[in-house]
C-alpha cells in the first residue's frame, strides 16, 4: 500500500551548534536541529533533504542527534526525526563547464557513513569542504561519475537560474556536455522557483525525467515554499530513490510550487535602472534606460532555447500545482503566522485545506480572502526579475 508524503529536498544549513558559519548568508537560526523541528512540527513536511551534509561541521551535528536519539537510522537508508520526518543528506556542489559556466547539483546519498566518504574524496577538489556549494574545480561529467560510485542520486539543481544553472550560463542542452550515460545517471531535474512543468516540457530531452520541486531555504520561513507530494511505501532513501525513478509503483504524485512569476528570475532585468521586462526584450538593449547590463530571466531562457512553442508532457508527468507560501500574503506578518498556526498546526493545513470560514475566524477576512484565491489561483502577480522576488498585488 502507497502512502502520500510531502518532501522538501533542498534546505541549507546555515550554522552549526558550536557557532561557526556553513553557508553565508543565511540565518543563524538555520541549524540542523531548527530545520527539522521548522520542517517537522510547523510546515508539515514528511521528508526533508539538507544539502549541506558534506560539510564537517553538519555531519558533525546530525551524528549527535543520532547519538541523542532525535535521529534514528532507518532500514534502507535515511533518518527519522521525531518517528515522523525522514532527514536525507545531501550536499550541493559547483562545478565549471570548460566554457567557464558554473552549475549547483545536488547529491544525495543513504547514511553518515557514505557521505563521510564523499566527503573526504571530495576535499581533494574542493578547497574549504566545511563550507555550503563550493566549486569542486570539474565540469559537471566528473562529479557524475565520482558521485554515481557513492551509492547517490544525482539531481542538477534549479536548472533555469541565470547565475549557476546548466541551462541559465552552461549549455542550451545538457546532450552538449554529457554523454548518454551520464545523462541517464540523473535521477532527477530540479525545476527552480522560476520555473514550472510547462516551461521545462518545452525542451524535448528533459522528457524522461522526473521534476522535483523544492524550497532551497536560505531561512527557516522559506522551508517548503516549494515542495513534491510522493507515492510511496514508507520513509526511507530507497523508497524515494525509486519514487524518482518511477518504479515499483513509487512515484511523484504532484509538484506543488510557487507561480514562477513569483520568482525572482523570472523575467529579464535592467542591473541599470531596474527595469523588469513583461513583454520580451528583442534584442540586448533595455527599452527603459538603453543599457545592456541585462540579467536574462527564466521566462526569456526558455523561450530561447525551447523545442516547442507549448509544452510536450511526456504520460508520467503529474500535474504542476501552484501555491503560495504564507510569507507572501500582503498584511500577513509574523504575529498573525503564528496565530494561524497556533490553530490549524502546520502551514500545509492552513494553504490547502483550512475552510474560509475557519480562516476569517482566525486570521480576518483580508487574509482569509488571500489564501482562498492564492489556493484557486486567481490571486494578482507582478512578476519578478534580477534577485527581486516577485509579489502578490493587493485586492
Amino acid at each position: 500500500m502507497l502512502n502520500q508524503y510531502f518532501a522538501d529536498l533542498h534546505i541549507h544549513v546555515g550554522m552549526n551548534e558550536s557557532g561557526k558559519w556553513v553557508k553565508i548568508p543565511t540565518s543563524r537560526r538555520l541549524t540542523v536541529r531548527g530545520i527539522l523541528q521548522e520542517a517537522a512540527e510547523r510546515k508539515g513536511m514528511d521528508i526533508v533533504g539538507i544539502v549541506d551534509a558534506l560539510s564537517p561541521l553538519v555531519l558533525a551535528d546530525i551524528k549527535r542527534l543520532t547519538d541523542e536519539g532525535l535521529l534514528v537510522s532507518v532500514s534502507g537508508g535515511g533518518y527519522l526525526y521525531k518517528d515522523s520526518t525522514l532527514l536525507v543528506l545531501g550536499a550541493e556542489i559547483e562545478t565549471r563547464e570548460p566554457g567557464g559556466g558554473l552549475a549547483h547539483t545536488l547529491i544525495f546519498v543513504p547514511d553518515i557513513q557514505t557521505m563521510s566518504a564523499f566527503s573526504s574524496y571530495m576535499s581533494q577538489f574542493i578547497r574549504n569542504i566545511s563550507l555550503s556549494s563550493q566549486n569542486a574545480h570539474m565540469p559537471l561529467k566528473q562529479l557524475i561519475n565520482i558521485a554515481s560510485s557513492f551509492n547517490s542520486l544525482i539531481v542538477p539543481a534549479h536548472v533555469f537560474t541565470p547565475h549557476k544553472s546548466l541551462y541559465g550560463v552552461c549549455c542550451d542542452r545538457l546532450a552538449h556536455i554529457l554523454s548518454d550515460q551520464e545523462m541517464n545517471k540523473l535521477a532527477a531535474i530540479e525545476l527552480g522557483l522560476s520555473a514550472d512543468s510547462d516551461m521545462a516540457d518545452r525542451i524535448s530531452e528533459l522528457s524522461g525525467y522526473t521534476f522535483i520541486t523544492n524550497s532551497d531555504a536560505h531561512s527557516l520561513d522559506k522551508i517548503a515554499r516549494e515542495y513534491n507530494v510522493l507515492a510511496m511505501s514508507g520513509l526511507s532513501f530507497q523508497e524515494l530513490s525509486w519514487a524518482l525513478a518511477r518504479t515499483e509503483g513509487r512515484r511523484i504524485k504532484g509538484n506543488y510550487g510557487l507561480d514562477p512569476r513569483l520568482g525572482k528570475y523570472h523575467r529579464t532585468f535592467c542591473t541599470g535602472c531596474g527595469y523588469i521586462d513583461t513583454g520580451g526584450f528583442t534584442d540586448h538593449q533595455c527599452p527603459e534606460c538603453a543599457g545592456n547590463s541585462l540579467v536574462k530571466g527564466v521566462f526569456d531562457r526558455i523561450n530561447q532555447i525551447a523545442d516547442y512553442p507549448e509544452p510536450h508532457h511526456p504520460p508520467h508527468r503529474p500535474c504542476y500545482f501552484y501555491q503560495i507560501p504564507l510569507e507572501f500574503i500582503p498584511g500577513l506578518g509574523k504575529i498573525s503566522i503564528n496565530k494561524l498556526l497556533a490553530e490549524f498546526k502546520t502551514e500545509m493545513n492552513i494553504v490547502h485545506y483550512t475552510s474560509h470560514a475557519e480562516l476569517v475566524r482566525v486570521g480576518g477576512s483580508k487574509i482569509a480572502d488571500f489564501i482562498i484565491s492564492a489556493r484557486a489561483g486567481t490571486a494578482t502577480i507582478a512578476a519578478g526579475g534580477g534577485g527581486i522576488y516577485g509579489r502578490l498585488v493587493k485586492m
